[in-house]
Order: structure tokens, then C-alpha cells, then sequence
């Protein structure tokens, strides 16, 4: 799918994007594999080269954010310590965009981790270690906590135990996490979104950001109830903006699990992708309600990048958001697309 871009000088910082490698653990996976599992295996092998392809096809991307993915850990580290290699390596790949090659573009200029928060006070030299590879880059970390009692929703490649944000384990390392100023991403489902408002509650001080739209879904036992779920998931949404120290990314509706579309994947090299209008109708009542709720300083366009080709290509999914900010104003456009996410990120200096 191919479409001329949509207001292409308006700034873009894309606040979640990954880097991995993933072409030595797909055979791992059992046929059939999950619909997840069979969206990432068309974006195998993404790292610097494929993301300046995509953020250089149009819209005017100016920074991005790498957002944790497991991807190359340290192996001559323990458990613990292993994810600092993540960060050493997206350094490395935020160092070649700001050696000046690629003119003003800032990929990676902030970067969040993984650390393993059920270690209580333990956590601590953790933290330091990411923040010492991220060399002034790293800003936060994210610990998931995506569960489903139906095993098929999240497939094989998640494993976060149902009730992590209010276990005591996670609440003692996050308060010690809380010590650094650094932000969190949570990633959980949308029947799961109380946890996250508990967690917003218990620790007001806490910067939270709630990836992908609170996660709806659209598989396994759930396929077919997204109507049925929306009153809820809305009204989750609207509690959990009421608490000041959340922000929300406008994104991730093209994963499998959320289904919208239902069809995929998406081809880079010509396959048969969703157009921009398709998709804005599907997303509108989600992404209205999250800008209605939380405003446009606390929200953020995020591409969610290999994940969300399942829907749409790295133009589209940009043409996408465009169609649905088309009301905004330009300083409300400006927030949406870049300036709330180089805030909450402390990255405003990739700002023009």
C-alpha cells in the first residue's frame, strides 16, 4: 500500500519502536505458530538499517525512542544483570544516528530497558548499570505485565505471572525504582487495566506510561468482543487518566492481539497493507477516547515498530494518526506527535 504523505513537515518523535534479531528463536516456536509469532516473523531481523528505511520514508521523524524487546542480552552476564547488553547495544546504534551521517535525525535518543522489579531493594545496582550504558540515553525501563487465563491469547513468548503489578515482590522494587526519577512503561491487557490503576494510585509520584492504547483485544477466546468490551475498557481509561503522573501511547491497535485489522501481515515490498482511511476508522473510538481523556500533553503518537507492519506500512500507520489528528490544532498536533513524548522522555532537544 503506497500513499502520498500527509502534512510531511509536521516533527515526529516515535516513542516505541524496537531492534532485535529474532531469526534464531522463530524455529523454536511450534506450527502453527500463534498469530503474534507469525506477524514479528515477517519483520525477523530489524535493527539500524531497516529503522532508517522506515523513518526516513516520508514523515518528518526527527528522534524515536527504543522501547525494551529481549533483545541481545548479555549471555556472560547472570539473569539479572543480562539485560544491561540491551542498552549497551541500542547505545551503540543512538551513537551511529548522532555521529551527524544522517543529518539531524535522532533515533534512539532515549532508551528503555528491562529490569526484573520482583527483586525488591536487589533491583538497585541493576538500574545503575542501565543507566551507566546508556551513557546519558537511558531513561526508564519497562517490566510487562501482559496476562490471559486462555494460554492462547499471548502465545508462547510471554510469561509475566497474572497479578505482577500488585504482588509485593514488583510494589517493593518499584519503590526502590522510584528513587531514580526515571519513567516506567507498562504493558498489560485490557481486562488487566485495574492493576494498572491500583499501581498509578499506590505510587502518585511515579511516572507511568500505559502502552498501546491499554492493549483491547481481538484474539483467541476474545475474537469477535470488541464491542462488547468497550464500555469497559473506556471506562478504565477514564480512571486511569485521572491520575496525573499517567501518560498513554496512541498506538499498537494493529498488533494481532488487538486485531485491527484481523488480517495480516503486512508486506514492506509490496504486499497488501491497509490504507490509511480503513485504519483510522477502526482506531478512531479508541484514540478519541484516549485524547479526550488524558489531553494532548499526556498523550503520544507511537508506532510500535516492526510489531504493528501486521496492519500497516511505516508510512500509512503515520497517514493513519494525521487523519485521525485532523481536528487538532498545531500546537496540539505538535504535542501529539512529538513534543509530549520528547517531555516525558527528557529528550526535547531533538525537538527543531
Amino acid at each position: 500500500m503506497s500513499e502520498a504523505i500527509l502534512e510531511p513537515d509536521l516533527p515526529i518523535v516515535d516513542p516505541h519502536h524496537h531492534l532485535w534479531d529474532l531469526r534464531p528463536l522463530l524455529s523454536a516456536f511450534p506450527e502453527p505458530r500463534h498469530d503474534f509469532v507469525e506477524a514479528i516473523a515477517g519483520a525477523a531481523y530489524y535493527t539500524f538499517d531497516e529503522l532508517l528505511a522506515d523513518t526516513r520514508s516520508g514523515h518528518n521523524v526527527v528522534g524515536t525512542v527504543f522501547m525494551e524487546c529481549g533483545a541481545f542480552y548479555d549471555a556472560a552476564r547472570g539473569n539479572m544483570m543480562k539485560p544491561v547488553g540491551e542498552v549497551e547495544f541500542v547505545n551503540g546504534v543512538a551513537a551511529q544516528g548522532a555521529s551527524g551521517l544522517y543529518g539531524d535525525y535522532r533515533p534512539c535518543a532515549a532508551i528503555i530497558g528491562h529490569a526484573d522489579l520482583t527483586l525488591g531493594d536487589a533491583v538497585t545496582p541493576v538500574i545503575e548499570a542501565l543507566t551507566a550504558a546508556g551513557n546519558g540515553r537511558f531513561k526508564g525501563i519497562r517490566h510487562a505485565a501482559a496476562w490471559d487465563a486462555d494460554p492462547d491469547v499471548l502465545g508462547p513468548p510471554f510469561h509475566a505471572p497474572e497479578g505482577l503489578y500488585g504482588s509485593d515482590a514488583f510494589r517493593e522494587g518499584f519503590a526502590a525504582y522510584g528513587q531514580y526519577g526515571l519513567t516506567f512503561d507498562a504493558w498489560l491487557l485490557e481486562p488487566q487495566l485495574g492493576d494498572v490503576l491500583d499501581l498509578a494510585r499506590a505510587f502518585p509520584d511515579q511516572t507511568i506510561v500505559l502502552d498501546h492504547c491499554g492493549t483491547p483485544l481481538n484474539i483467541a477466546s476474545y475474537r469477535g468482543s470488541l464491542p462488547d468490551h468497550f464500555e469497559r475498557w473506556q471506562s478504565n481509561i477514564r480512571l486511569i487518566a485521572d491520575c496525573p503522573n499517567v501518560r498513554v501511547k496512541l498506538g499498537g491497535l494493529a498488533m494481532a492481539f488487538c486485531g485491527m485489522p484481523e488480517e495480516g501481515p503486512f508486506d514492506r515490498h509490496g504486499g497488501s497493507g491497509y490504507a490509511s482511511e480503513e485504519l483510522a476508522e477502526q482506531w478512531k473510538p479508541y484514540i478519541e477516547t484516549c485524547i479526550e481523556a488524558f489531553g494532548v500533553d499526556r498523550a503520544m503518537f507511537e508506532s510500535n515498530y516492526p510489531v504493528d507492519r501486521w496492519g500497516a506500512s511505516y508510512p500509512v500507520l503515520w497517514n493513519t494518526f494525521k487523519r485521525l489528528a485532523k481536528g487538532a490544532s498545531d500546537a496540539e498536533k505538535r504535542a501529539l506527535f512529538a513534543g509530549t513524548a520528547a517531555k516525558t522522555y527528557g529528550i526535547e532537544h531533538v525537538l527543531p
